[in-house]
């Protein structure tokens, strides 16, 4: 029997994202806005009454919720969202159990299975932090140190997704993972949720975002297929 997981952060009107400096010196945040751009009430004078239809609209940073990132995200000349080929976003999946680290804790290269074991699959890290998604410490995040990065990468893995908001040390402004990962057409997938329900199961990942022109990432629906 075939079990899908969803592993994807609600979208929603006034929902968290990255916080960063605006030239002002002002913090802002990334977030959505979702609203009726025709209500039923507006629409139904339309159909005399036997009909009405609602039309949303929706607004926010591309780099928000569960999201994937292209090459250009990183590399001005690399492909964007468009042009990534579906078969890329549709792999074997590997859940790592991160769960005992924190910001002051990162996993290493020695938490991960042997390169073979890797190769061509969506890597999961599952720090557990899906849990503080909304709240202050959401913004406080472990990470992968770059001994783990060299070793997925040598590994030749597909796709690299993490429960936090950021594949990145905040503190290493070389920021390796996206900077190797992509640089090397592996995806980024940020900002999972519900990773502990993949333990003891084999299962494929998929990340579908719609196909935009220009974007340098874009919000996914991501989910696990477990056959």
């Amino acid at each position: 029997m075939t079990r899908y997981i969803d592993l994807t952060q609600i979208f929603e009107d006034g929902m968290p994202g990255f916080r960063m400096m605006n030239k002002a010196g002002e913090m802002t945040e990334f977030t959505a806005s979702v609203r009726p751009f025709l209500t039923h009430a507006e629409s139904e004078p339309n159909y005399f009454g036997k009909a009405s239809f609602e039309i949303s609209e929706v607004s926010f940073q591309t780099s928000i919720g569960t999201y994937l990132d292209a090459p250009r995200h990183r590399h001005a000349e690399l492909g964007d969202i468009a042009s990534l080929k579906i078969s890329t976003l549709i792999l074997p999946g590997i859940i790592i159990d991160a769960r005992h680290c924190n910001p002051e804790t990162p996993l290493s290269a020695s938490d991960f299975p042997d390169a073979e074991k890797l190769a061509g699959h969506a890597v999961l890290i599952n720090f557990g932090w899906d849990k503080y998604w909304g709240s202050d410490q959401y913004y406080e995040f472990p990470y992968v140190d770059r001994s783990g990065l060299e070793h997925l990468l040598k590994s030749k893995i597909s796709l690299f997704g993490v429960d936090s908001l950021n594949a990145d040390f905040s503190g290493d402004h070389e920021r390796p993972a996206h900077t190797w990962f992509l640089r090397n057409e592996i995806h980024i997938v940020e900002n999972l949720t519900g990773l502990d329900e993949l333990y003891g199961s084999k299962f494929k990942f998929f990340a579908i975002p719609l196909k935009i022109r220009d974007a340098a990432a874009f919000p996914v629906r991501a989910f696990a297929e477990i056959n």
